[in-house]
């Protein structure tokens, strides 16, 4: 029998996985993966859109899939990707706030693996493991990886995008038709998860790159047929089928829900020009401390032609993203996320060109990546403890009532508690009692707006849940008891209705019953005799 071989060196064994993408992007995988259910669900956003997804998964039509549906009501803001995704995984999970979450997960992992690869091979192995650390731990890609709304998935599709189209053009002057499908496909893919940015900024980073180092012909060659057709073929289908079951779907989502949007400032979350400025050096601490040195250490490669190329590359890709979204007035932090991928591979590239030595991990390093660990903890153990507004207290309760009266109807009061729905898995549209008729409406970008749009293309269904709020004390007529769930200062609408008694309260929601008022039924007149 031949002798063993002599034991591997521990520290060999780790020097082999981190040089390993198998290890590190496992590694990645669970990093996002550990704390994904921890949390309640966040209002509004991730209530609302993690209700689209329910109610898509338990419609009772056979297109219920199709449609993105808000109370019922056909919803537009977003196309469906994302809403896709978590209903596979509302499938395999149950409906919990793990498997809502499953879409940004995804898109957080593609940026990642995405930027990883693409260091690796154009850098070196070094520059890409430092790379993913730093973006992996920086609190706006770990908390945008695992927050439900489509900034994440759009982001990480937009990074898979430029990299591949970037990886088709990287051997001048051919264009690689492989990469520039896969390119094209993501661009897609991107469109599908949040709009026509999908293919607008990986548009705008790779086309004006390769026209300031004059590279006309590959620029010209990323519009190869392969490409658009691979684009259409993904993109086009949910798109073209909307529009023909819903004839005003376009102009509502491309021109209002994207130009007007884009244009108006009468829309949330005005702020100034330099906004994301800011935002990007506070949500990336404490690797954003490394940009200056980062600066001193890259500025000299501009003169490598060998490295000039892709520096411009990184250095033009999160300015574009920036500049685009500073322009409109309203702006809000996830808007900056497809420019997080440049930004840690530019940090990253200045930390490996440190003068320390390569061997050794410096005190600054070490105490930045536990600073980073840190922050990304207690941020989720802060919001785990204390979710801000949840109604997940009062929906539980609610679930339990529907259980043992399923035919009992649910109202809501000049309010859209988006969780709710979701907590109680309730399989009928809420009645929502509220000023519909105000003329400023549609002027003002909130819930109201949201409903009040959807009913436009279901006018019928939008009657029959959207109540008028003086009408409150007339409801139709039903056996069925109504469960109003209310915040605490609608409290004195619901105690004027006849039987109304307080069944649940919190300091964020009330859960009050009132019993069902019959129908009269009206004696037929006899007949007069002849």
């Amino acid at each position: 029998m031949p002798p063993l071989p002599p034991p591997t060196p521990t520290s060999s064994l780790w020097a082999q996985r981190l040089d390993s993408p198998r290890w590190l992007l496992a590694a990645l995988t669970l990093w996002l993966l550990a704390t994904l259910g921890l949390r309640p669900l966040l209002l509004p956003d991730e209530g609302r859109y993690a209700n689209v997804a329910r109610e898509m998964l338990v419609g009772a039509a056979p297109d219920s899939w199709f449609v993105p549906t808000l109370n019922g009501l056909p919803f537009f803001h977003k196309p469906p990707l994302m809403y896709w995704l978590d209903m596979a995984a509302m499938q395999l999970f149950g409906t919990t706030p793990f498997a809502a979450r499953v879409a940004p997960l995804l898109g957080a992992w593609a940026m990642g693996a995405a930027l990883y690869l693409a260091l690796r091979r154009w850098h070196g192995a070094r520059i890409a493991r430092i790379a993913l650390v730093v973006l992996a731990t920086s609190p706006f890609f770990f908390f945008g990886g695992q927050y439900a709304n489509h900034d994440m998935l759009v982001a990480g599709l937009i990074t898979l995008a430029v990299l591949c189209i970037a990886r088709a053009v990287d051997a001048p002057p051919r264009v690689h038709t492989g990469w520039l499908a896969a390119g094209w496909v993501a661009c897609a893919l991107a469109v599908l998860a949040k709009g026509l940015i999908g293919i607008v900024l990986p548009a705008l980073v790779i086309g004006p790159w390769l026209l300031a180092q004059g590279r006309w012909r590959q620029t010209l060659g990323l519009l190869h047929p392969l490409g658009p057709l691979a684009f259409l073929a993904v993109a086009a289908p949910w798109f073209v089928a909307v529009q023909l079951r819903y004839p005003g779907f376009f102009d509502y989502f491309f021109i209002e829900q994207h130009f007007r949007r884009f244009a108006q400032a009468s829309f949330n979350n005005v702020r100034p020009f330099w906004f994301f400025a800011l935002v990007m050096p506070l949500l990336t601490l404490p690797w954003s401390l490394w940009l200056s040195a980062a600066a001193r250490r890259l500025l000299p490669l501009r003169h490598d032609p060998a490295q000039r190329a892709t520096l411009g590359l990184y250095v033009w890709w999160g300015l574009a993203v920036l500049g685009f979204f500073s322009l409109p007035s309203s702006k809000l932090v996830g808007y900056a996320l497809p420019a997080l991928a440049p930004w840690c591979a530019l940090l990253a590239w200045g930390i490996a060109l440190r003068p320390a030595p390569a061997s050794r991990i410096g005190t600054a390093w070490r105490a930045s990546l536990a600073t980073a660990v840190l922050l990304c903890g207690v941020g989720v153990a802060g919001l785990t403890w204390k979710a801000p507004h949840s109604n997940r207290a009062a929906a539980e309760v609610l679930a339990a009532q529907l259980q043992r009266a399923p035919d009992d109807r649910v109202v809501m009061v000049d309010e859209y508690l988006y969780d709710v729905p979701f907590y109680a898995n309730l399989k009928q549209p809420v009645l929502i009692a509220s000023t519909w008729s105000d003329p400023d409406l549609p002027k003002r970008d909130n819930w109201r707006k949201e409903l009040f749009d959807a009913a436009r293309f279901a006018p019928v269904s939008g009657q029959a849940v959207l109540w008028p709020l003086e009408r409150l004390g007339s409801l139709p007529c039903s056996n069925a008891a109504a469960w109003f769930v209310i915040k605490p200062q609608y409290a004195p609408r619901v105690l004027s209705l006849p039987g109304a008694k307080r069944v649940y309260a919190d300091a964020n929601t009330e859960l009050w019953r009132v019993p069902g008022r019959p129908c009269q039924v009206v004696p037929a007149t006899p007949a007069a005799p002849r």
